[in-house]
Order: structure tokens, then C-alpha cells, then sequence
């Protein structure tokens, strides 16, 4: 299914998503949390695309998996930063041979280590543009920033850049995780002033360590609200009681962030399913049946 049919008419989207592991035992690990996360119907399991494409032909795989032993719409990550137009088509050639007609299209982090060839594509509203030229069918989800891209100069050039990737053809737009439910609603709403009507759906990681959070805050520049650093600070020597506090808050925002009519959850899941389902368990009753209106 097309990934726009998920929204239409104002339906719910639950998604997930997984990295391509890099072990048998990590295989093995991630077929059974794909199982465990298929009893809920997602809408979609998207997986993701490595730096300047290093786990490409390993994403369609894993897309293979999603469709062919869960039963379940897949959507490919694809990033364009370093990577040429032939590159790319051929990829998108392969993968809509493959039967995967979704794609998360992404400009990708910037390497440490430039090549010698710069490649074509310098941002992702680039990169719908090929995808919707190559494949005009095709399903095409694009990334939002509630706390605005590293790299931009300011918000409002950031909400601009996300604006032009509507224009270019995204159907829909997933955020980085937050941890603020106001700042994402801000940045709805400053999307909305733009004239942005597609689905904008909060991208949401459950909480369950310390170090994670604190890690996440450092290399995204997250903002992580007092009173969450204050609960995990408290408990950060004890792991089960991290494990408590943070699905505690986890539930809370996503409790929240339903109340609000989101279209959908995305869930990044770091290929485990246990925290995912305790929070879905938790918020069941607030989540709308597949085809239901929020």
C-alpha cells in the first residue's frame, strides 16, 4: 500500500522503525521484534539507510523481510548526500523491482571525511524530486525538525527547507524524537502557517536509560525538560528504576501527543520491540482503530 493511503481521510498511522543489524545474533534478534510489533498493524516498518548508502542493498533486504514474512508495507530510508543520479536511479530501479514503492528521503549526515567527488544532490528536497520523477506512484516521506536541523541557520529557514520538500512531492513528514510535546506543536503549527498540509507525525523513542538521554541530548542538541533530567538523574545509577521513570514520561507524552489528534506515532525502536509494546499497552485505549479518525 501506498505509504498517503495510511492518512487518508484522516485515518491513524502507527510506524515503526529498524536498522539493518550487523550480526546473525542481531538478525535474529530483530526478525522476532518485527514479529512482536506486526501484532499491532502498523501502518509501516520503515528501516534505515547507512551513511552515503552503506547498507543500501542490506535496507531492501530487511524491506524484503518486513513484506514478505510480516506481511506488512515496508519503507525504504534513502539519503542522497555524496551519491550521483545514476547512483540513486539504479537503486530505486532495484528496490521498486524488489516490490518496495516507499521510500524516507533523506539528505543523510554530512561524512568526516568529504570525497573527492562531491556527488549531485546537496539537500533532500533534491532527492523527492528524483524519487517522484522515477517512481510518480511512489509513497515519499521526508524528515522535520520540532527543534530545528543543526545545520540550519534559524527556525525559520529550517521550516522553509521542510516546506520546499512538501512543494517537491513528500507526502509526509516525521520528526526527529523530542522530548517537549510543546515544541512539537509549535512546529506544527508554524508548518500549517506555511501552508504545509500533509501529515506531520511525531517521531517518539520510549525512554529506558539515563545514558542514552544524555547522549541523545548531546549529539542532536535535544532539549530534555527539567523535569525528566531530574527523574533520570535521581535513578541513574539504578538501570530497572531508569527503565520505570522513563516509560513513565514516555507514556505521558505519547498520551498527550494523541489527545492532540496527531495523525500518527512513529517509533524508533534501536531494533527492540519490549519498551514499544509496554507504552502501546499503556495507551491502548487512546489509539485510534486502523481507519479511525483521531
Amino acid at each position: 500500500m501506498n505509504l498517503r493511503e495510511h492518512y487518508r481521510d484522516g485515518r491513524f498511522g502507527l510506524s515503526f522503525e529498524i536498522f539493518p543489524p550487523k550480526s546473525a545474533e542481531g538478525e535474529q534478534s530483530l526478525r522476532s521484534a518485527i514479529g512482536e510489533l506486526a501484532r499491532w498493524q502498523p501502518a509501516f516498518i520503515s528501516c534505515t539507510y547507512g551513511a552515503v548508502g552503506s547498507t543500501n542493498q542490506r535496507t531492501l533486504d530487511w524491506c524484503r523481510v518486513i513484506q514478505q514474512e510480516a506481511s506488512l508495507p515496508a519503507v525504504a530510508h534513502l539519503t542522497c548526500l555524496e551519491s550521483t543520479t545514476a547512483g540513486l536511479c539504479d537503486w530505486l530501479h532495484n528496490s521498486n523491482q524488489s516490490g518496495v514503492v516507499n521510500f524516507m528521503a533523506l539528505r543523510g549526515d554530512r561524512p568526516k571525511v568529504r570525497s573527492a567527488r562531491p556527488g549531485d544532490f546537496e539537500f533532500a528536497y533534491q532527492l523527492v524530486e528524483l524519487i517522484r520523477s522515477k517512481i510518480p506512484t511512489a509513497g515519499i516521506g521526508v524528515a522535520g525538525y520540532p527543534e530545528k536541523h543543526p545545520e540550519a541557520a534559524d527556525e525559520p529557514t529550517d521550516l522553509q527547507h521542510t516546506a520546499r520538500k512538501v512543494r517537491a512531492g513528500a507526502d509526509a513528514i516525521y520528526t526527529q524524537l523530542f522530548f517537549d510535546n510543546q515544541r512539537f506543536l509549535r512546529y506544527r503549527d508554524s508548518l500549517a502557517v506555511l501552508g504545509v498540509e500533509v501529515p506531520i507525525v511525531p517521531g517518539l523513542m520510549p525512554i529506558t536509560e539515563y545514558d542514552r538521554v544524555a547522549h541523545i541530548a548531546n549529539l542532536c542538541g535535544t532539549f530534555v525538560p527539567q523535569e525528566l533530567a531530574d527523574s533520570l538523574e535521581r535513578v541513574k545509577h539504578d538501570r530497572s528504576a531508569q527503565y520505570a521513570v522513563g516509560l513513565e514520561y514516555s507514556v505521558r507524552q505519547t498520551e498527550e501527543l494523541l489527545r492532540e489528534g496527531v495523525p500518527g506515532i512513529h517509533f524508533y525502536t534501536l531494533n527492540k520491540a519490549g519498551a514499544c509494546l509496554e507504552l502501546l499497552e499503556q495507551v491502548r485505549s487512546l489509539i485510534p482503530q486502523r481507519g479511525d479518525k483521531p
